[in-house]
């Protein structure tokens, strides 16, 4: 059976019915004053006044009879932690607002037809893991279609838009790491117990597995920003590079009349007595000009350095970029 409350319901039929499944959804602030949520649950237990406390890290505690998580799901844009208290008989989840993850666990529930609380629970986590799969591949296909998009015409938003992806895939590795390393310790102790059931080993297993490929997938999401920023780099020295062999060209085209400019502006008994007329001025200032302008000209064709300047800024123009 499955059942959504509130905490004031809660208690009551914990005692009137064994549930499989008690899912209860908390305001989002509580009285200061209020009571541990394990104490009114019934659930008397000095190791779980965690439970149901917010701003708690990932669990994964073994207490005896029962055991004790705090899940990462990733609900929307936000990390939301899923409490969770499993017994024999019931499983107990305590949230702060609506999670998608619960709410399609119960569909899951009929089709799956579990034989146990505790397969409920692996039921549970695995959906918890499959938010962080889903997200952390939408993210990679951003990525890669960001990617292919700044090739093709770069624009200055997509360098906001890929460091968010960025973000975005440091927030995943951050929260789901913690919950895996504690996660694997209990599962790999609870294995090497020869009271652990076969049933539930290939369970753990299974979510281990699991676990380390939505890991893997993670890393591969970072890998994939780390190299469109390292490809927006590139593209940003690239067209650095071009604005420098431009500037490069026409500083040695006007090169002569910044040369001249000094040389006519010393005073030397020479120059002022020697070539003061209009014919030498403009035979030197123009003349001198012209041959080298020619010869930059003559250059540049020859060794094709306009074409490759000119090949490199695209059909668009510096402005596509």
């Amino acid at each position: 059976m499955v059942t959504r409350t509130d905490i004031s319901e809660a208690r009551q039929r914990l005692a009137e019915s064994d549930f499989l499944l008690v899912d209860i959804q908390l305001p989002d602030e509580l009285p200061p004053e209020e009571r541990p949520i394990v104490h009114q649950l019934g659930l008397e237990s000095e190791r779980l006044t965690w439970f149901g406390r917010e701003g708690e890290p990932a669990r994964a505690e073994f207490l005896g009879d029962r055991a004790g998580f705090v899940v990462p799901v990733i609900n929307g844009d936000e990390v939301t932690h899923v409490h969770v208290v499993v017994t024999e008989r019931q499983l107990i989840t305590v949230h702060r607002g609506p999670v998608k993850a619960l709410e399609g666990l119960t569909g899951r529930l009929g089709q799956e037809q579990p034989a146990d609380t505790a397969a409920v629970l692996f039921l549970l986590l695995q959906d918890a893991l499959e938010t962080f799969r889903r997200d952390a591949v939408q993210s990679l296909l951003a990525v890669e279609d960001l990617e292919d998009e700044m090739f093709e015409r770069r624009r200055p938003e997509q360098i906001f838009r890929l460091a968010r992806l960025r973000r975005r895939a440091a927030l995943l590795h951050h929260v789901l790491l913690p919950y895996l390393q504690v996660t694997d310790e209990l599962f790999t102790r609870r294995m090497l117990s020869r009271s652990f059931p076969e049933e539930r080993q290939r369970l753990a297993r299974e979510f281990q597995h699991s676990s380390r490929l939505v890991l893997t997938e993670i890393e591969s999401l970072q890998d994939a920003a780390r190299r469109a920023f390292a490809s927006h780099s590139s593209l940003v020295s690239g067209e650095q590079n071009g604005v420098i062999n431009r500037l490069a060209i026409v500083s040695t085209i006007f090169l002569p009349l910044t040369f001249l400019t000094g040389f006519f502006g010393m005073n030397f008994d020479y120059l002022t007595n020697e070539l003061e007329s209009r014919a030498v001025f403009w035979l030197l200032a123009v003349g001198l000009q012209a041959i080298v302008l020619f010869i930059a000209l003559y250059v540049l064709h020859r060794t094709q350095i306009w074409r490759r300047l000119r090949d490199e800024e695209g059909p668009e123009g510096p402005e596509g970029r």
